[in-house]
């Protein structure tokens, strides 16, 4: 349940259009609501967060995920799926049909609007290599479902740095830029020297034998000697996504408010 649709629910009672019995109902699972004996879904984490939950589909049973999203539709104008494969998805779409499906981002949803532009600002998504791909549309695709801008620019890494700088108007006119790298991770810092913005760095476990599945790009990203870099998880699109995405809701709040009313 959105604040819109609390505050609905309230003018339906307020105004008689609404029994106060059928208001109790629906807030009955108004914090979480059991799904079988296997789940529960967290129904108030988008009036505290400003994102609903969204499903992690890997080691999930089709079944499981259905009916978990079935739980979920009604009371949330984005579901949303992460990390299910192909095979899980062509299982999944048979029980719920408007289901739609990003591939590369290994991302499902359905709702109101897919990818409508709601709140202000723009997000960039840059990956270092084609290889970082399916981490970069990861967190391009949940950025674009949570109603955020997003601008992508794949192919650009260290190695041939001038495929970088030949975009630095692009960089210029994002407001946050995810960077999501693997190999040494050097990209983010790089892209941080150049902007004025806010840089999210997704190390990926793309890379040979010392890359340690990801954890020698971390390090680097972690080591940073650029200013202003927020670093997540290995592979974790997702996050990075978030992250942005409060960081542009923040910002539009305090622009909101008044002068005189802030601390």
């Amino acid at each position: 349940m959105t604040p819109e649709d609390l505050r609905t629910l309230l003018r339906s009672v307020a105004a008689g259009q609404l029994d106060p019995d059928q208001a109790i109902n629906r807030f009955k699972h108004f914090a979480y609501e059991p799904v079988g004996d296997f789940a529960k879904v967290d129904h108030h984490r988008s009036l505290r967060t400003g994102f609903p939950e969204a499903v992690w589909g890997q080691d999930k049973t089709p079944d499981q995920i259905a009916a978990i999203v079935r739980v979920m539709r009604d009371r949330n104008d984005v579901v949303m799926v992460t990390r299910l494969d192909p095979q899980a998805y062509s299982a999944l779409k048979p029980k719920v049909p408007d289901l739609r499906y990003y591939p590369l981002a290994r991302i499902s949803a359905l709702g109101r609007d897919l990818g409508a532009v709601k709140h202000p600002g723009t997000i960039a998504l840059v990956s270092a290599g084609t290889s970082d791909l399916p981490v970069a549309e990861e967190a391009a695709v949940t950025a674009e479902l949570c109603g955020f801008r997003v601008m992508r620019l794949w192919d650009v890494g260290v190695a041939g740095i001038h495929r970088l700088l030949d975009n630095r108007d692009l960089l210029q006119k994002a407001d946050v830029i995810v960077v999501a790298a693997g190999m040494e991770g050097a990209l983010p810092s790089v892209v941080a020297g150049l902007v004025d913005c806010p840089v999210v760095a997704v190390p990926t476990s793309i890379g040979y034998g010392a890359n340690f599945q990801g954890l020698a790009p971390l390090l680097t990203m972690l080591n940073s000697c650029a200013a202003g870099i927020g670093v997540v998880n290995i592979d974790n699109g997702f996050g990075a996504a978030i992250l942005a995405g409060q960081i542009l809701r923040t910002a539009a709040r305090i622009a909101s408010q008044p002068s005189s009313s802030r601390p």
